[in-house]
């Protein structure tokens, strides 16, 4: 990444154009030799633009979080759009996604007979035209069946006038130290069995969806068909510490200018404040992560403490400390929960601000 342009006032969120492109064209090439499909999650970036990018390096569609995300992107010319998650319909949600079929080839998630009854009352005579995949708890232990449960929801599913395109799971598990090669390996089991489950009752389960950023480039193609990552395309401080990615693959980070600086004695610590907090950094930390994020030219600093405004960075002994005003760049934890907070964010080529990007699924949380 280059410098931070001098027309940006911080904080800002920064999106380094030529890193981003290397990063949707890696995986995308990487997926191919695996013969695997595609289909990013978008609830990343939010953006349309970095969707259209997507699609156009091979991606069959786009995943989402929410009705809502699922509509923003089809305004935009999406046409394969996967709600990742166990939705219950009611009959609000139902007007919404029948007009989303409409225009797009919608498939959404379910994990309960209940939702899949539910769904397709509300739906009525429009619930062929809404496919479902059962989700599939692969080790993760958040919502999805187990493998042998899968043919009961997708039965209640097939009652209920859904027609059942296949499984999939979110191998979460695989967001922690020394876990992604397993939960690959448990996610693979997992899709295996219940796919094989389905089709030994008389289902087409053509889609068997798996994947997060941290295990797609090591899911086999032995189960799954599709893969889901979503982090891939921005990388954040998360990914650097499982070592799923290094500072040349960060394309996002957070412009932030030092305003306190403090050289520390016995009882204070050597720090310096940045002023870019919980509001634009995002406030996640995993037990096992070693800050609140990173510095990107400084990979030794670890912040130690995040206001809603500020940072504070723990500055190592042997290294000198920034000068008041000067700015840095901040790497989130979290990149998801980061690009949420902001309205829009500079892009950037070779330190020249090109342009500005809007969020444009932003809030857009039902």
């Amino acid at each position: 990444m280059s410098a931070i342009p001098v027309e940006i006032d911080t904080p800002d969120i920064m999106v380094e154009l030529d890193v981003l492109e290397r990063n949707i064209e890696r995986m995308a090439a990487a997926l191919r030799a695996k013969g695997l499909r595609l289909r990013p999650h978008a609830k990343t970036h939010k953006m349309p633009e970095i969707a259209a990018r997507q699609l156009a390096a091979g991606a069959v569609g786009l995943t989402v979080a929410t009705i809502g995300e699922a509509e923003v992107f089809a305004d935009h010319g999406a046409t394969d759009l996967f709600i990742a998650y166990p939705l219950w319909i009611g009959p609000r949600q139902a007007q919404r996604l029948q007009k989303l079929a409409t225009r797009a080839s919608i498939t959404i998630g379910t994990d309960s007979a209940e939702a899949a009854e539910t769904a397709g009352r509300h739906l009525g005579a429009a619930a062929g035209d809404i496919e479902v995949m059962v989700e599939i708890d692969s080790g993760h232990h958040r919502s999805g069946v187990r493998p042998e449960q899968a043919v009961a929801v997708a039965r209640a599913a097939t009652r209920a006038g859904l027609r059942v395109a296949g499984v999939f799971t979110f191998p979460g598990h695989g967001y922690a130290p020394g876990m992604p090669a397993t939960a690959a390996d448990q996610e693979q089991q997992a899709l295996a069995q219940a796919a094989e489950l389905l089709a030994a009752a008389g289902f087409q389960a053509t889609r068997v969806s798996g994947g997060s950023t941290p295990t797609a480039e090591l899911t086999g193609t032995s189960a799954a068909t599709e893969v889901r990552p979503g982090v891939y395309v921005f990388g954040d401080a998360q990914q650097l510490e499982l070592g799923r990615c290094t500072m040349a693959d960060i394309a996002l980070t957070v412009a932030a200018t030092v305003v306190s600086r403090h050289e520390g004695d016995d009882s204070t610590p050597r720090r310096v404040v940045l002023d870019a907090g919980s509001k634009i950094l995002g406030g996640d930390r995993a037990a096992w992560a070693t800050g609140f994020g990173r510095l990107m030219d400084h990979p030794e600093a670890r912040i130690t403490a995040l206001s809603e405004h500020h940072a504070t960075v723990s500055w190592p002994d042997d290294s000198d400390l920034p000068a008041l005003g000067e700015r840095l760049r901040v790497v989130p934890n979290h990149v998801c929960v980061a690009v949420n907070l902001v309205d829009d964010v500079a892009v950037v080529d070779g330190g020249t601000l090109v342009t500005r990007w809007q969020v444009a699924a932003r809030g857009r949380n039902s």
